[in-house]
């Protein structure tokens, strides 16, 4: 199974006051990302509407971003992805964004919500 994490829609599914540190809130998420990939050995993207910078970067999934920033951005990117998927059946796309589910689950790919995503990487 291959994972594509909406990466925003993850950090804000637990309102832990993650928009005060921006970047702490994906660096976090980033390595829950990866200790749970490399424990479970689960194939992960995780995508966010532009780059950081400086950029934080892994050996154990995959960081990206939409070629543009703009309002639904990293959604238009995950679609892209799942469309282009030579099996998108074989997708999972964890996020709790309406309109993004429907657009996936027309593709074939399968949704993990948002919170329970962070929940099974991040146990409160």
């Amino acid at each position: 199974m291959r994972w594509i994490v909406d990466g925003m829609n993850v950090i804000g599914s637990r309102p832990d006051g993650w928009w005060r540190n921006r970047r702490l809130a994906i660096s976090e998420l980033i390595e829950r990302l990866e200790l749970w990939a490399s424990t479970e050995h689960e194939d992960v993207t995780v995508v966010f509407e532009h780059p950081l910078s400086p950029p934080v970067e892994s050996s154990l999934i995959t960081i990206t971003h939409a070629p543009r920033a703009a309002t639904n951005s990293a959604d238009d990117e995950i679609v892209a992805m799942v469309r282009a998927a030579e099996r998108s059946a074989e997708i999972r796309v964890a996020t709790s964004d309406r309109a993004l589910i429907e657009r996936v689950s027309e593709l074939g790919a399968s949704v993990y919500p948002a919170q329970r995503l962070r929940d099974l990487i991040d146990p409160r």
